[in-house]
């Protein structure tokens, strides 16, 4: 057997079964499609399940992938092992309903030793105890010796998943020599590691009933996986994964980035380790159109990101680098997954976008984790409480999985139950601020007399139409009439009322008959009636009157012109930011559309002007708009947009825009032309990877420009200005002005705290020849302080300095240690912690410098008397 490169290994495999008759299938998503069960595809099989379950036709009964992989249910033990990892690539070759278990062995056997010339020697075979069919067509067919053959039980050797297709399997092992240890017998050789699995030939030959019964299945299953990596290890005679060609590559880099060395030592190994399988992760799942969120796969994305940066910054990596390692991944992968060199530039922004993020908070989330600890410990504590916990999430973006590993390094716990707790306060809280108010006029479903059938929607083809009165809901009872003054609902017949749905508001306008209802909101119950929510002006009308519905038209065509800018939205988002965009969100008014979407950062000034650009060439382009119900298979296969979350039936309504093709039910105009004009008013954040934007059109659109023009005006004329276009100028001025009379305050704080730090050394104690410093200021924020302590340390070289800042009822401490106090066995973090802790207040930090905050200001003075003793006790 020769050595053969991974990249080399994926092509052979998959081209040998090319040449028995198999179809080469690329490479699924890891985004699981229609399969809820999954929240990141885990196998070879895992895609191709609806075939084996029949209910899709695959393209050839004989077929072959090489399928990337994602499992992290030992995320916690990647890196502290050389066996573990979250991303793999397996390689099958399935068959449905064709060949079985002689070819299946057969083709196997003939890979091993005919295509990578593995000698017979180093390959034991295991089957499962009773399959006597596998063992002869091993030992008859192939050759292999009985004694090589191991037969194992149903926990190794049968694969089940509850109910449905099962059956045994056999799978291939390779002897790694020697070197790995002795072999007394198979199973101590396995333990050792010597030998390693590296295919299982999985047989569903059974139909389970997830009881123990089995039956005999007529059309067998052949599904087979091999690890690529683990037959790299072998080809290549590695110890272990990381050592593999393309993901040494990428270690490689690392170590180039931190300047250190692979074997080292074990605490650098681990982090290596870490962020060489993390990176690889996450390089393809950010491909995958998977981006960084607090639930779902975005925050399993999120979680890897995370760790992955966080043990960089243990390698002494202070800067962003994982995006710089992203570009190896995409060259060694590339050319098996193009789609990665396709969206590279995405990738490695989102990448850094995350990475950024995650380090404007990791060290102040450091130094409170820290702080923390040391205070449980002190305490004789060894859990930390769910609320701290809660705070390192919510406030500093630790993922509880990273805070309890980083906690685990310290010998400590944490209360997991209370966090959780906490987090669904917040969510229940999240849910009732958006929460709807309720209709005090309807009283529900039990308010409705039985026997009221749906509503018959006609507002697609008409603003008016007549209707049936088949009930009336006053005070959250049914009613016989309504009588004017009083509010209630109509329930209709038929109506040309859209109820909100979908985003888009419901529609209001007039019922009429022999009195007059004005509609102010119109909504649907769950068995398909509309509520027509408003109050009788004039007149009396009865259940079973029959009257004219009638729209307010100028407000429906509003939200139609809103409602179709919303989807020529999406498609330029997806134009200008990529594919991985979906809506997460949308109300539609007559006023505005106000549109949120999945996205990583900020959308840059550049790229909004580039999406209403192309909203309004479709605007100008005077595209028809088609409407358009089809099977949702059909529709599927048009590309149409869907709502993500959303259930949608077997028949689905589809709209057409130009580039824009959606499942929508909404109400639409005709023609882009009719919408007249889009202009995007705002752009901001919802949550973590939600963006939102704002747009009007038509005539929203000329107030806007009215309100900006008068805005203007006014800004003029109360800066003296006879001409808005002036403003410019002025306003760059006054800026230029504003910022040298901060820098001249500056200078003169300044001035007088360099007049106050020298009157500091006057009376200053000193131990073990230190010199101690500490002061009190008012209205002094934490930049000042430490640029103060920069100036104490370049006066004088062996110096502890305890600064407090204080701004009306709250305050912060800041802890200066010279290398010299330092080598003495001071430090500044735990001496900020000590002296926070005594006006209630919290700190931590490195041995040279640390930050705290002051609870009660009142006890500053007595805190800071303090410090003598403090450090006499550390200096000892």
């Amino acid at each position: 057997m020769e050595w053969t490169g991974l990249n080399q290994l994926r092509e052979q495999y998959l081209s040998f079964f090319e040449r028995k008759g198999h179809t080469r299938m690329d490479s699924a998503s890891l985004i699981p499609k229609g399969d809820n069960s999954l929240l990141l595809i885990n196998s070879g099989m895992a895609p191709l399940k609806k075939f084996f379950l029949g209910q899709a036709v695959p393209p050839n009964v004989r077929v072959t992938t090489c399928q990337k992989c994602i499992r992290t249910p030992d995320i916690e033990r990647v890196g502290k092992t050389s066996r573990h990892g979250t991303f793999f690539e397996m390689l099958g070759n399935f068959s449905f309903g064709d060949y079985f278990k002689t070819e299946a062995i057969e083709w196997a056997w003939e890979f091993l030793t005919g295509e990578l010339k593995i000698p017979a020697d180093r390959l034991w075979i295991t089957v499962f105890e009773s399959d006597d069919e596998a063992e002869a067509i091993w030992m008859n067919k192939i050759g292999v010796p009985k004694e090589r053959i191991i037969r194992l039980g149903k926990e190794d050797n049968f694969w089940e998943h509850g109910s449905g297709p099962c059956g045994p399997c056999s799978e291939i092992h390779f002897d790694r020599g020697e070197k790995y240890g002795p072999f007394e017998s198979f199973e101590q050789a396995s333990d050792c590691d010597r030998v390693i699995e590296i295919w299982n030939l999985v047989f569903s030959q059974f139909d389970s009933d997830g009881k123990g019964h089995y039956a005999e299945m007529k059309n067998k299953n052949i599904d087979t996986g091999m690890g690529l990596e683990r037959l790299a290890v072998a080809m290549q005679g590695v110890d272990n994964l990381f050592e593999v060609d393309t993901v040494q590559n990428i270690m490689k880099h690392i170590c180039q980035i931190a300047g250190v060395s692979y074997h080292d030592n074990e605490k650098t190994d681990v982090s290596l380790r870490v962020i060489t399988d993390h990176i690889r992760s996450t390089v393809f799942m950010v491909g995958d159109g998977i981006t960084p969120a607090n639930d779902g796969r975005g925050y399993v994305l999120k979680r890897l990101l995370r760790r992955a940066a966080r043990h960089g910054r243990l390698l002494g990596i202070n800067r962003p680098f994982l995006h710089e390692v992203a570009e190896t991944v995409i060259r060694e992968s590339g050319s098996a997954y193009p789609e990665l060199r396709e969206k590279q530039d995405l990738i490695l922004r989102i990448i850094r976008f995350e990475e950024e993020s995650f380090a404007r908070t990791i060290d102040r989330g450091t130094e409170m984790l820290t702080g923390t600890i040391s205070a449980l410990r002190a305490a004789g504590l060894t859990e930390i409480p769910g609320k701290d916990v809660f705070t390192l999430s919510d406030t500093y973006g630790f993922p509880i999985d990273l805070t309890a590993e980083m906690a685990a390094e310290q010998g400590m716990t944490v209360d997991e139950a209370g966090f959780r707790a906490l987090m669904d306060e917040q969510k229940k809280r999240a849910r009732a601020d958006r929460a709807s108010k309720v209709k005090t006029s309807w009283g529900g479903d039990a308010a409705v007399p039985k026997g009221i059938g749906k509503t018959a929607f006609t507002g697609y083809a008409e603003d008016c139409c007549e209707a049936k009165i088949l009930a009336i809901v006053a005070d959250g009872q049914a009613v016989d009439s309504l009588e004017a003054g009083s509010g209630g609902v109509l329930i209709l017949d038929r109506t040309p009322f859209y109820a909100e749905s979908g985003g888009q508001i419901g529609d209001t306008g007039e019922i009429e008959g022999d009195g007059s209802f004005s509609v102010d909101d119109t909504q649907k119950d769950g068995d398909g009636r509309y509520l027509h929510i408003g109050t009788l002006e004039q007149g009396t009308l009865r259940v079973g009157d029959t009257v004219t519905a009638k729209i307010d038209t100028a407000r429906r065509r509003a939200i139609m012109r809103n409602h179709t800018a919303a989807h020529l939205l999406q498609a330029a988002l997806r134009k200008v930011l990529g594919d991985h965009v979906h809506q997460a969100g949308q109300l539609v008014s007559a006023e505005r559309c106000r549109f949120d979407y999945s996205h990583f950062s900020a959308t840059e000034k550049d790229e909004l002007s580039r999406i209403e650009q192309l909203i309004n060439e479709e605007i100008l382009a005077a595209v028809p708009v088609t409407t358009k119900e089809m099977p949702i298979e059909e529709a599927k296969k048009l590309g149409a947009m869907a709502l993500f979350g959303e259930k949608y039936g077997d028949v689905v309504r589809v709209v057409t825009a130009g580039d824009s093709i959606e499942f929508c039910g909404g109400t639409h105009v005709s023609n882009t032309a009719q919408i007249g004009l889009c202009r995007i008013v705002s752009e901001s954040s919802v949550a973590a990877g939600v963006r939102r934007i704002e747009l009007v059109t038509g005539a929203n659109v000329l107030d806007l420009f009215a309100q900006t023009e008068k805005t203007l005006a006014d800004a003029a004329k109360a800066l003296k200005l006879a001409n808005p276009a002036e403003l410019p100028e002025k306003c760059a001025a006054l800026a230029a002005e504003s910022r040298e009379q901060a820098r001249e305050i500056d200078r003169l704080n300044q001035k007088l705290a360099n007049s106050q730090l020298a009157d500091l050394f006057k009376d200053a104690a000193s131990v073990d020849g230190i010199k101690l410093v500490s002061a009190m200021f008012t209205d002094v924020k934490p930049d000042m302080l430490r640029k103060m302590g920069d100036q104490i340390r370049d006066r004088e070289p062996d110096v502890i300095a305890l600064l407090a800042g204080i701004n009306g009822e709250t305050g912060n401490l800041f802890c200066l240690c010279s290398a010299s106090a330092a080598a003495k066995g001071a430090h500044a973090g735990k001496i900020v912690q000590r002296i926070a802790a005594i006006t209630g207040g919290k700190g931590g930090g490195r041995p040279d410098s640390a930050m705290g905050g002051i609870g009660k200001t009142y006890m500053v003075d007595e805190a800071i008397g303090t410090l003598p003793a403090i450090v006499a006790e550390m200096l000892k």
